[in-house]
């Protein structure tokens, strides 16, 4: 008897059918493949320093390796560790956070995971300031809980205001996820900003902060972290950081989460049943970069500083792109609006933000990020977290490009 075996047809579930590969992913790919085959192609598309992993930390996981350190770290973090991102954590009125308030996860994203898998239920909202990393409401909508972008132009300086964050506000509102410095605007709020935004909180006790702080040591104005600011609202508050940007770890997948102690619980079984701890390695890296000289923190925010103010400079010389400065992290977020409506050499309209960037990558050979992959269109990201030769070269090509337009 012949029975046909049939293949099994895959469904993804509806979780799962939520999340797409980010548009960044795509065009770093198609970026590659382009450069595989011998194009000439400048990508200013990807968000990691060009500096290496300092000696002394390199060295220090060398040393944990000969030493046998390669056993399951414990999942909550290595002890020693949480020590030392206790001492390295900003201390308000309520002083430094206990061992049992620290969670090491394998890089700020799974703290993010973390906190929204341990937490949200369907049909919860997070409320995130737009333009916002791309990763933010691919991982909201994983856990099927909805996120709720409030539009944040450049005439505010890309920032929350109080009345805004009050408007969206509603009785299922879970989280307001912050970050400062942020991606892809830079934009860093200040002292008296990030008060304001606490004040709204208070006023809505059944909402909870989410302060992403990952570039803190990458701001070109003071920063203040949320704990700081506001220490009443700690027990409903978690610090996301790490040691990715400032370090130049961000292979070493390494990051932490500080909040209350019964979500740090929580979030602790939620990894425990995912990757377990992070790597043992990476974590004796961490120790040794948070303990070790820091001297290599301000000389690279210089040199930052130096290569922002360079293209901030460069691409409103276009006087067709306009260039807000930003406050930290390393990159720009200038508005191409002034673009639409004007002809390609070859007769094509350009009417959005991704047509602006296909045509620069097609005509220049420059990488950007359209706007709309951050939630607010009309703009494009570009990271100058690159050699200065290389940026001086794609700033040129995007001046002749966009000087082509009519």
């Amino acid at each position: 008897m012949n029975t046909k075996i049939k293949t099994p047809v895959f469904a993804r579930s509806d979780r799962a059918a939520a999340v797409k590969l980010s548009e960044i992913v795509r065009i770093s790919e198609s970026v590659q493949a382009r450069k595989a085959k011998g194009e000439n192609i400048l990508s200013f598309g990807t968000g990691e320093p060009d500096f290496p992993t300092p000696m002394n930390i390199i060295e220090a996981a060398h040393s944990a390796m000969l030493a046998g350190q390669t056993t399951y770290p414990p999942t909550q973090g290595i002890p020693s560790l949480r020590k030392a991102i206790i001492e390295h954590t900003a201390s308000g009125p309520s002083g430094k956070p206990d061992k049992t308030e620290v969670i090491v996860c394998t890089g700020a994203k799974q703290v993010l995971s973390n906190a929204f898998l341990a937490t949200l239920n369907q049909g919860d909202e997070v409320i995130v300031p737009a333009p916002y990393w791309t990763s933010y409401a691919d991982i909201v909508a994983f856990c099927q809980a909805n996120l709720v972008p409030v539009a944040c132009t450049g005439e505010t300086n890309f920032k929350l205001s109080p009345a805004q964050l009050s408007a969206a506000i509603t009785s299922k509102t879970k989280w307001l996820l912050l970050n400062s410095p942020g991606n892809p605007s830079g934009a860093l709020y200040s002292s008296q900003e990030l008060s304001a935004i606490a004040d709204v909180l208070r006023a809505n006790p059944h909402v909870w902060i989410l302060a992403d702080e990952i570039y803190q040591h990458i701001s070109y104005d003071t920063f203040t972290s949320f704990r700081e600011i506001a220490p009443d609202l700690l027990a409903r508050m978690l610090i996301v950081n790490g040691v990715s940007k400032a370090y130049a770890m961000t292979g070493w997948r390494l990051g932490w989460g500080i909040g209350p102690r019964e979500l740090i619980a929580t979030m602790v079984g939620v990894q425990g049943q995912s990757t377990s701890g992070a790597c043992s390695i990476s974590q004796a890296a961490a120790i040794a970069a948070l303990t070790g000289p820091q001297d290599v923190l301000s000389k690279r925010l210089a040199s930052f500083k130096e290569r922002r103010d360079y293209v901030v400079d460069a691409l409103n010389k276009t006087r067709r792109l306009d260039c807000l400065t930003p406050g930290g992290a390393f990159y720009v977020f200038p508005s191409c609006v002034k673009t639409f409506g004007l002809k390609t050499p070859d007769g094509t309209e350009l009417t959005t933000d991704a047509e602006f960037c296909e045509y620069i990558l097609a005509s220049a050979g420059v990488a950007l990020v359209p706007g709309r992959a951050f939630g607010l269109s009309g703009h494009f990201r570009l990271s100058y977290a690159y050699a200065m030769a290389d940026l001086k070269e794609g700033c040129a090509r995007i001046a002749n490009a966009v000087a082509k337009l009519s």
